[in-house]
C-alpha cells in the first residue's frame, strides 16, 4: 500500500496491519520491521515502516476520565478532537497542543510535541503521567518519571522507535472558559518581533506569522505578533457567561482537489502577505476568540494540504540558540527574499530550556515554513539546513 504523511510526500510502499486488539498487536510484532502509525498527521515519512506500518486507529478509546483531579486515561489512537470534546464542557484543556486537532495521543507522545507555550510549560512529556509500551518482544511495559524511567524518556519522543504505546494517562489544564484572550501587534522588523517576544515572556502563549518576502532590510521579518491567555468568567459577556464552555460550531471547508503547482508562487504568497498583514494591522488590538479557533485555525479547511498540489510538500523547521537568534534568522529570512521562494505559512515561536533526552526544543527560537516539492524549493532547504 501506498502511504505518506501529511505532507503528501514523500509516498512509500508499505504493508498496512490493523489490529483490533493487544493480542493481534503482539502477534504483529513479529513480522519484521515496522512502525505504529496514528492519524498520519506527521510531516515526512516518520509513520511509514519501511517493511510493515501498524494503524493504531482501532485502539481509540477514552478510557477513564477524572473529571476532579484531570486526569485522561486512553488509548494511544484516540485523537485530541475526541479528547477536548470530552474534557472541555468540564472544565479542563491539554497543557501542550500542537496546531491540529487531529493528531493522536501516541503520536503525540512519540513526537513529544510542543506548542506556543513551550517556554513556559515545555514539552508534552511534562504532563505525561505513565504509558504503557510493548516492547519488540511483545512485552508490556509500564513507564514514567518514576517506574522504568529510562525507557519513558527514550519514548517521549523516540517517534514510535522504542515500541508501540498502547495507552497513556495525561495530566490536564484547569480552565473557567472555552475563550481565549487575544492581544495582536503588527511589527514592521524582526528585531520588533524578538522584542515583543522577550516583553511578553510570561505569556502562556506567544507565537508570530512572519512575512517572509520583505526585501527592505528595515521591513525583513514584519509580522503579525500574538499572545494569548485563558479567559476567565469575568472576561465574557452576559450572553458567554451563561455558557462559559458553549462556542459556536464551525463549518468545515473542504478542499475538493489539488491545486496545480504553479498556484503557489512568489506572487500568489506576496498577495496573501499583504492581505493577511495590513488586514491583521487594522484588527482590534485585544479580542475574544474560542479555542478551536485560536489553537487550530489551519483545521478549519479539511485536507488543506492538497493546495500543494500532488507532489506534495515539505515543512522546513529549525532552532536557533537564544544567543544567535536574530543574527541566524536574519540570515534565514535574507534567503527567502534573495531567492524569492516564498512559504505559505512562516511561524516562528519562542521556545525554553531543552528537556528530556529527546528534545526538538531549546532555549531560543524556531521558525518553520512550507514549500512545495520541487527542485527549486528542494536546492533551498539544502542551503537553509547549511
Amino acid at each position: 500500500m501506498k502511504l505518506s504523511g501529511w505532507s503528501k510526500y514523500p509516498i512509500k510502499n508499505t504493508e498496512v496491519l490493523k489490529p483490533k486488539n493487544e493480542n493481534e498487536l503482539i502477534q504483529a510484532l513479529g513480522k519484521g520491521q515496522l512502525i505504529a502509525r496514528g492519524n498520519g498527521r506527521s510531516y515526512g515519512d516518520s509513520s511509514i515502516g519501511l517493511q510493515k506500518t501498524i494503524d493504531m486507529k482501532n485502539f481509540n478509546r477514552i478510557i477513564s476520565f477524572d473529571n476532579e483531579k484531570g486526569y485522561l486515561i486512553a488509548e494511544s489512537g484516540v485523537i485530541l478532537k475526541d479528547i477536548i470534546k470530552k474534557i472541555l464542557p468540564h472544565g479542563w484543556f491539554p497543557y501542550v497542543t500542537p496546531g491540529t486537532k487531529f493528531a493522536t495521543l501516541g503520536g503525540m507522545i512519540a513526537a513529544n510535541i510542543h506548542g506556543k507555550n513551550h517556554h513556559i510549560d515545555g514539552n508534552f512529556s511534562n504532563f505525561v503521567q505513565w504509558v504503557d509500551l510493548i516492547n519488540s518482544d511483545g512485552k508490556l511495559i509500564r513507564c514514567s518519571k518514576n517506574e522504568n524511567s529510562e525507557i519513558f524518556e527514550w519514548t517521549t519522543g523516540g517517534m514510535g522507535l522504542t515500541g508501540i504505546i498502547l495507552k497513556a494517562s495525561i495530566k490536564l489544564r484547569p480552565i473557567k472558559t472555552a475563550w481565549i484572550k487575544q492581544k495582536v501587534i503588527a511589527t514592521k522588523s524582526l528585531d520588533e518581533t524578538i522584542n515583543l517576544f522577550e516583553s511578553f515572556k510570561n505569556a502562556t502563549y506567544s507565537v508570530a506569522w512572519i512575512d517572509c518576502l520583505q526585501k527592505n532590510n528595515e521591513n525583513i521579518g514584519r509580522s503579525i505578533f500574538t499572545i494569548g491567555e485563558h479567559a476567565e468568567l469575568e472576561d465574557l459577556d452576559k450572553n458567554k457567561k451563561k455558557t462559559p464552555f458553549k462556542v459556536s460550531k464551525k463549518i468545515n471547508l473542504t478542499m475538493p482537489i489539488y491545486l496545480p503547482s504553479w498556484v503557489l508562487n512568489v506572487w500568489t504568497i506576496k498577495i496573501f502577505n499583504f492581505i493577511y498583514y495590513w488586514s491583521n494591522k487594522i484588527k482590534k488590538t485585544y479580542s475574544l476568540i474560542d479555542w478551536d479557533s485560536y489553537f487550530y485555525p489551519l483545521d478549519k479547511i479539511l485536507e488543506w494540504n492538497k493546495m500543494y498540489g500532488r507532489r506534495g510538500f515539505a515543512q522546513f523547521q529549525c532552532v536557533i540558540p537564544k544567543k544567535h537568534s536574530r543574527t541566524g534568522l536574519l540570515e534565514i529570512l535574507k534567503i527567502m527574499s534573495e531567492t524569492k521562494i516564498g512559504s505559505f505559512l512562516t511561524v516562528l515561536k519562542k521556545f525554553g530550556p531543552e528537556q528530556g533526552k529527546f528534545s526538538f526544543p531549546m532555549d531560543g527560537y524556531t521558525i518553520a515554513m512550507d514549500f512545495p516539492i520541487n527542485n527549486k524549493t528542494l536546492a533551498l532547504m539544502n542551503r537553509l539546513d547549511d
